[in-house]
């Protein structure tokens, strides 16, 4: 019985792993094959000049880093702020440790300079 309950797991997951693949194959069997002038940047008709593959700075990684991380703790803390009053003191104090490793977290990466823009 118990098996039962897990086959749809099972089953979820082994689709899910085939989805990738079959993706890529369908990626790789539908690009476009070109001549190197169709792959070139645009520039308003004129040659172009150097590369149109500029990669950015690595600062900008960063940030969104740290942007997607305190986006991700909101996403948390919204839902317990909603149901506060019935989770009692124990639900308080986990989002406390929660919100408390994010800040230990946020100032590690300050005092690394990974905040800093220089």
């Amino acid at each position: 019985m118990m098996a039962l309950q897990y086959f749809h797991i099972l089953v979820f997951a082994l689709i899910a792993a085939a989805f990738f693949p079959i993706l890529l194959g369908v990626a790789y069997l539908a690009r476009e094959r070109g001549v190197k002038k169709d792959l070139t940047a645009y520039e308003c008709g004129m040659e172009p000049v150097g590369s149109a593959w500029v990669s950015p700075n690595i600062r900008f990684y960063v940030f969104a880093l740290v942007f997607v991380i305190f986006d991700v703790e909101a996403l948390f803390v919204f839902p317990w702020a909603v149901q506060f009053r019935t989770l009692g003191v124990q639900g308080f104090l986990e989002v406390m440790v929660f919100v408390g490793v994010l800040f230990l977290g946020l100032v590690y990466a300050w005092r690394q300079g990974a905040l800093q823009w220089e």
